[in-house]
Formats: C-alpha cells, sequence, structure tokens
C-alpha cells in the first residue's frame, strides 16, 4: 500500500513542477504588476518605517509633562521631533528600497505560482484600467466619508463606552480620569476638516 502511494506521488510531481514553473512572459507581466504597484508597496513600506516612530512620540509626548521642567518642555521637544525626523529621513528611504528589491522574490514568485499566464494579462490590464485609476483615486474620499458617518452614527454609543473604560482603568491605577467628551474619540478626523 505504502509503495503504490509513493509511486502515485513521484508521479504526481511531475504535474506539480510544471504547474509552478515560470516563462519569460509570465515574469514580464509580473514585472509589469509589480511596476504598477510600486507606490502601493512604498506606501506600505513607508507606513512600516514610520510606526516606530509615531509610538517614540507618543511616548515622549506624555512622559514629556510629567518629567520635563515646563521651561525646557519647548526645546526638549523641538530636540525630540528633530530625532525622529533623522531617523525617518535615513530609514524610509531604506526601508522602501529594500521593499521594491524583495518584491519580485516575495509578491513576485507568489503570482507566478498562482496565476496563470492569462490571468496575470487580465490583472495587469485591469490595473491599468482608467476606471480601477479613477477608483484609486476616490480611496481617500470613500474612507473619509465613510468615517465621517459611521463617527456620527456611533458617537452617541461609543463615547459613554469609552468614558466608562477611561474610569475603570484610572480607578485600578488610583487616579482620577478625565472626561473623555474633552477629547475626539480614536480615529476622529480633525476638527474642520
Amino acid at each position: 500500500m505504502y509503495k503504490k502511494l509513493f509511486i502515485a506521488a513521484v508521479l504526481a510531481l511531475p504535474m506539480f513542477a510544471v504547474q509552478a514553473q515560470s516563462t519569460p512572459a509570465k515574469k514580464a507581466l509580473v514585472a509589469r504588476i509589480l511596476k504598477i504597484q510600486q507606490p502601493s508597496i512604498e506606501a506600505m513600506s513607508r507606513a512600516m518605517a514610520e510606526r516606530p516612530a509615531l509610538a517614540v512620540l507618543n511616548s515622549a509626548d506624555s512622559m514629556l509633562v510629567a518629567r520635563v521642567a515646563a521651561d525646557k518642555r519647548e526645546a526638549v521637544a523641538k530636540d525630540i521631533q528633530a530625532d525622529v525626523k533623522k531617523y525617518l529621513d535615513d530609514a524610509v528611504p531604506f526601508v522602501r528600497d529594500r521593499a521594491i528589491k524583495l518584491a519580485p522574490t516575495t509578491i513576485g514568485t507568489l503570482l507566478e505560482d498562482k496565476f496563470s499566464e492569462d490571468e496575470l494579462k487580465q490583472l495587469a490590464t485591469f490595473l491599468e484600467s482608467p476606471a480601477y485609476n479613477k477608483f484609486q483615486q476616490l480611496g481617500g474620499d470613500m474612507q473619509k466619508a465613510l468615517l465621517e458617518k459611521l463617527l456620527a452614527d456611533t458617537r452617541g454609543t461609543v463615547e459613554p463606552k469609552v468614558a466608562t473604560l477611561e474610569r475603570t482603568v484610572a480607578g485600578r491605577l488610583g487616579i482620577t480620569a478625565q472626561p473623555a467628551a474633552s477629547a475626539p474619540p480614536a480615529g476622529a478626523p480633525p476638527a474642520g476638516k
């Protein structure tokens, strides 16, 4: 029985190898798709590089008030902002360039393995279509419209829950919580936008 399974597996190997094989045409289509997707790859890598800097800024912001004398806060804040800018000026281009370099061996390999040549042609044509480009350009507006409506629709229910959470956590820490109404909920668009 095991011998029959082994023989069947060995006979099936060429079929799997044929499906995973790439052709020059597939490689060219994948390169075309990756070129189209480069702005998305760059945006993803930028966000990844910026995330630690934002965390440092958030942490420093709360520490600044607690640990730095009032007369020195502005100078220290400027120094911290300069440090973060220096980090971003160094890290963002490095991470972006690495993402672009790694894309062919990661995303490209997946595309070659999972899509037929015909599917890659269809995908490239779709990604290059004016309708898709118009849809992509509306992405920020669509997200903003949904977020504004969602915020207005859920504010009455969520804000009291946030206030309760703040009071509960503050109670556990032995401090008095500030009312949640003074700050916009997380994810809220800036005032006046």
